[in-house]
Formats: C-alpha cells, sequence, structure tokens
C-alpha cells in the first residue's frame, strides 16, 4: 500500500494517507508525457503570423520596362518576390496549431507525472488549506512552513478565490483546480501542494 505524511498549516505532520496506486503509483511513461506537453505547447500557439504575397503588396500594377531590347531582364511587376518590397514567395500565413491527443494518452501522461512526484517526493498533502481574507503573507507563511521552495504548483478540488489570489503574487506560484489540470504545469513546477479533498478527487477521476 502506497502511503504519504499529511501535514497541517503550521508543518506538523498529523497522519499517514493512503494513495491509490493507479494514479500514484504507476510506472511513468516519459515518452507519453513528452507527446502531451509539445501537444499543450502546440495548442497555446496564436498562429497569428502574417506576411504579404505579391497580391497583398502595393504598387506595380503595370509592367516596369518593356519585354525586349532594354538589356534588363524581363519584369512583369515590381510585386513579384526578387523585388525589393515586393511580395514574399512561402511566407507565414495565418493557420491553426490546433491538434487533439487521445483521451486515455492524456490520463495516463497526468498520472505518470502524479507518480513521478510521489517517487521524488516532491508531492506534498495538506489536510486542509482554507484562508479567511485574502493574505498573501498567510499563504507565504504555510509554504515556508512545509518547506515549499522554489516553483510549486498548488492544486485545488475546486475554485477558492481566497487562496488563488493570497498566491499570485507569489514568485513561482500557481494555483490551478483538478479541473484544470494539465501536464505542461504538473512537469514545469517541481513542486505539487495539494489537500486531502485534492487527492480524493484526482483518485475519483483517474482511477
Amino acid at each position: 500500500m502506497l502511503k504519504i505524511d499529511v501535514y497541517d498549516v503550521s508543518g506538523k505532520k498529523v497522519k499517514d494517507l493512503s494513495l491509490n496506486e493507479k494514479v500514484f503509483g504507476i510506472e511513468p511513461n516519459e515518452n507519453v508525457v513528452h507527446s502531451s506537453v509539445v501537444n499543450y505547447l502546440a495548442n497555446q500557439r496564436q498562429g497569428t503570423q502574417n506576411t504579404k504575397t505579391r497580391a497583398e503588396v502595393s504598387g506595380g500594377g503595370r509592367k516596369p520596362w518593356r519585354q525586349k531590347e532594354t538589356g534588363r531582364a524581363r519584369q512583369g511587376s515590381i510585386r513579384a518576390p526578387q523585388w525589393i518590397k515586393g511580395g514574399i514567395a512561402l511566407g507565414p500565413r495565418p493557420r491553426s496549431y490546433v491538434y487533439k491527443i487521445n483521451k486515455k494518452e492524456k490520463e495516463l501522461a497526468i498520472k505518470s507525472v502524479l507518480s513521478s512526484k510521489v517517487l521524488e517526493k516532491e508531492l506534498v498533502v495538506l489536510d486542509k488549506l482554507q484562508l479567511k481574507e485574502i493574505k498573501t503573507a498567510e499563504m507565504v507563511k504555510t509554504l515556508a512552513n512545509l518547506k515549499v521552495e522554489g516553483k510549486a504548483l498548488v492544486l485545488l478540488p475546486a475554485k477558492d478565490e481566497n487562496v488563488e489570489k493570497s498566491s499570485r503574487n507569489i514568485k513561482g506560484v500557481k494555483t490551478l483546480t483538478v479541473d484544470t489540470i494539465n501536464v505542461y504545469d504538473l512537469v514545469k513546477y517541481t513542486k505539487l501542494v495539494v489537500t486531502e479533498d485534492t487527492v480524493k478527487k484526482l483518485e475519483e477521476v483517474y482511477a
């Protein structure tokens, strides 16, 4: 049985928690994690890059000089690609980079990263995380008590405005809910801070 320590906001261990090995104890699949991260980054691209073709640049309505007997190469328009300020041949055009990956592949990637967090002791479990008001200092104190340094992802079971707004001014800290979880942020942030309710919800969704 896979077990992990559970702490309170003061950093004191309060109990042990059993983790579902189907979610937190699988053998991480690096290839699937990589393909999921690439998919996430591709889907974030705006695809708004654009260059003008010869049909869109200004000028060049007439032939610059006659076809023969000038000693120069024949030209049909100053909008041709070889001219300065001419149209761009085969340049980037607006497009969508979005593509989908298999749902089971995405779930496997998330379970792989969660399992690797447990293996590397980068998963921190709290009994509960509740703030009475929006206060960054309280959140900083909680993370310090848990000895969470550097980049940390706080994963909540549901939207909590007090926790989210108290965390957003802390450098290297980001909050997400189970519904908005993604492989990229799980990989990007070293420490993963969750509550008992978050663990239960993750097990409900991915077990």
